[in-house]
């Protein structure tokens, strides 16, 4: 009896354990991505059976047909890539797939993808170096606005915990479909950080990620709801809820860190939706923020009924008169939002509002917005 319980008990973990004894004692073999010396990269993918593979990352304008060997694996090589961080996927036949010789994946909205670094440039910054690091957290607060708990990642610089000293805030915001998490796993802030105050090239500051769609608790299968398939514009996203209730952030942070509780130690920054959220928040709180950045910014609500979008102007003249010591503006020149922007510039430049402007190559991209903070950054709390 004892000899076949104990022959069941085997057979269960072999069969419970079955993929990662597979992975330790049989995986593949291949590499991809490779990385090589002159930074062009080749992948490769073993699909025996497949019509056709192709290749699509952010270098690449389009799909790549990848070449078949006697093996059965598929295979391309680049020229040589520009230092920064690239996602890219498969696609066998008609199915969209990960590389699965690359564990390294991100998730943006509900598209996820495989990730690799080339250094020697701005990609040195999203690595993790051998550097005093901060630490990260996902904490829980309460929204009286929004009446409920909500999920906020917060970066505290190297030091914090065992310190006495007060520190500013960076309150940065993601786009359309992002989440809390968005800012650290697509943007790299965390390394970012790290290696800019690392280098001296940026005060040591609090960095405050929050979850910008105001009616959900958290990022897709954080919250109460569970794991379900993230969605793209969501309610409240642009009606000025955000806007109003950011104050409940605010309040949190300062009640619970140690912070700089004036305009001085306060920046807003945020990227698209999150970019016309930082524009907004600065606006409809004219005294509270010394510094703004706007990233690819939208200018126009979709629901124009909320306080936040009333007498525009008039705002901004308030925020002009109490005074600031940054507000940034940055765009691709091939982004679906350059007109509107240089529309909103227009606007700033008749009412004689400084601001200081970055046009940089390229769109609607993650590539553009981590540049962008690596520029931004080392000009804050000055």
């Amino acid at each position: 009896m004892k000899k076949t319980l104990f022959v069941l008990l085997i057979s269960t973990l072999l069969c419970t354990n079955g993929f990662s004894q597979q992975a330790i004692w049989g995986g593949s073999e291949i590499v991809s991505p490779e990385i090589h010396p002159n930074n062009s990269v080749t992948f490769r993918l073993h699909a025996p059976n497949a019509k056709e593979v192709k290749l699509t990352g952010e270098w690449t304008q389009g799909s790549i047909f990848m070449n078949k060997d006697d093996k059965g694996v598929w295979s391309h090589t680049t020229a040589p890539l520009s230092s920064n961080l690239y996602g890219y996927s498969f696609w066998v036949d008609s199915l969209r797939t990960i590389d699965p010789s690359n564990v390294y994946i991100n998730r943006d909205v509900a598209t996820v993808f495989n990730i690799f670094i080339i250094g020697g440039g701005n990609g040195d910054y999203y690595k993790v170096n051998k550097v005093p690091h901060g630490s990260v957290t996902r904490r829980w607060y309460y929204s009286p606005g929004n009446e409920m708990e909500r999920r906020i990642t917060i970066y505290t610089p190297p030091g914090y915990e065992s310190g006495k000293e007060k520190y500013p805030v960076l309150y940065l915001l993601h786009g359309m479909g992002g989440d809390e998490e968005a800012w650290m796993a697509l943007g790299r802030t965390s390394q970012i950080l790290d290696n800019l105050i690392a280098q001296g090239k940026a005060k040591p500051m609090i960095v405050v990620m929050t979850n910008g769609n105001v009616a959900q608790e958290a990022a897709p299968g954080e919250s109460s709801l569970g794991f379900y398939k993230p969605g793209g514009r969501l309610p409240h996203t642009s009606d000025g809820k955000m806007e109003e209730t950011f104050i409940d952030v605010i309040s949190f942070v300062e009640n619970n860190y140690r912070v700089i509780k004036d305009k001085s130690g306060r920046a807003v920054a945020g990227l698209s939706m999150g970019g016309f959220h930082a524009m907004g928040i600065s606006r409809y709180y004219p005294n509270t923020f010394d510094y703004v950045g706007l990233f690819s910014h939208a200018t126009r609500p979709r629901e124009e009924g909320s306080p936040v979008y009333q007498n525009i102007d008039e705002a901004l003249a308030a925020q002009k008169k109490n005074g600031y010591k940054l507000y940034w503006i940055a765009i691709g020149k091939t982004d679906f939002l350059y007109k509107a922007v240089e529309d909103y510039r227009a606007k700033l430049d008749s009412m004689d509002f400084k601001y200081t402007y970055v046009e940089s190559e390229g769109g609607h991209t993650w590539s553009n917005w981590r540049d962008y903070m690596i520029q931004f950054v080392p000009l804050l709390f000055k």
